[in-house]
């Protein structure tokens, strides 16, 4: 009979996060596969847990998923976790989740604590609707790509970073988004947690002259939907009526389905269109 994949939650910061049900499985499994065994054993110790270790993360995730689903198919029961929260979320573990999946083999998880999830409900910003983009990629081209999606992107926008990297990050989300509020949360569950509600403009001017210290979560507001309209609608009442027609006729419509779209575009009803093209053809003859 196969083994199974038990991806286990580890605390980001208050050991007393972890969950009796994480230690149980971790205590019980044939085997623990950790992201850095060196940080994890203390973990291990802490919580008196003696199963035996390997090591899986961002460079062996491939070659090694082969190795630990072959145990599994032998029957083991292997225990993921990561450096600190849920395996899988932005980590090697979503490879080997998906590898286990492809062969049969049962994969569950043991909810438990999560950085990201924890700085939105910090943040003061809009829960129902978010996305989740982890640290922005090093590549310039990649990164100026993710930074245009997200210029329209409607939903509260979260974000990883480091110290060393904030200030850069900040000055190029300002540059991309214009000044939105943001939420910036350092050192989660630790002993120095401090939220910070503030906006984009005067996040960059205080971290320019106050060292970032710690580990952050940036939730940052969507874009402004609303805005979008009303930028719209300005840009629409800018043009001519008659080059606005001429756009939607150019496209195939008719005479009468043009103007709907025009009046629509305008936020006018369809008969003070039909009227001003009537009487600039008056005026014309």
């Amino acid at each position: 009979m196969a083994g199974k994949l038990i991806l286990c939650a580890t605390p980001i910061g208050n050991l007393q996060d972890m969950t009796p049900r994480v230690v149980e499985a971790l205590q019980n499994a044939d085997m623990i596969a950790a992201e850095d065994t060196r940080n994890s054993i203390k973990l291990l110790n802490h919580f008196d847990i003696h199963t035996p270790m390997t090591s899986y993360h961002e460079f062996n995730k491939v070659e090694k998923a082969y190795e630990l689903i072959a145990k599994m198919k032998e029957g083991m029961d292997i225990a993921l976790i990561t450096d600190a929260g849920t395996p899988a979320i932005s980590d090697p573990g979503e490879v080997l989740v998906r590898m286990c999946q492809e062969e049969g083999i049962l994969v569950t998880s043991l909810p438990g604590p999560c950085a990201c999830i924890t700085a939105l409900t910090l943040s003061g910003l809009p829960t129902r609707r978010f996305c989740f983009e982890a640290f922005l990629p090093e590549e310039k081209k990649e990164k100026q790509r993710i930074l245009e999606v997200l210029k329209t992107e409607s939903r509260t926008i979260i974000l990883y970073e480091a110290p060393h990297r904030l200030v850069r990050t900040l000055g190029e989300l300002q540059k991309a988004l214009g000044n939105r509020r943001i939420t910036l949360c350092r050192e989660l569950t630790k002993k120095f947690e401090s939220v910070m509600p503030t906006t984009l403009d005067a996040a960059l001017t205080y971290f320019e002259t106050n060292e970032p210290r710690g580990e952050y979560v940036l939730v940052i507001e969507g874009y402004d939907l609303r805005k979008q309209e009303k930028d719209e609608q300005k840009s629409w009442e800018e043009m001519p009526i008659e080059e606005h027609m001429q756009l939607y006729l150019s496209r195939g419509l008719g005479e009468k389905d043009a103007m709907k779209k025009v009046a629509a575009d305008r936020g006018v009803s369809k008969r003070d269109i039909y009227a001003y093209l009537q009487k600039r053809k008056e005026e014309m003859q």
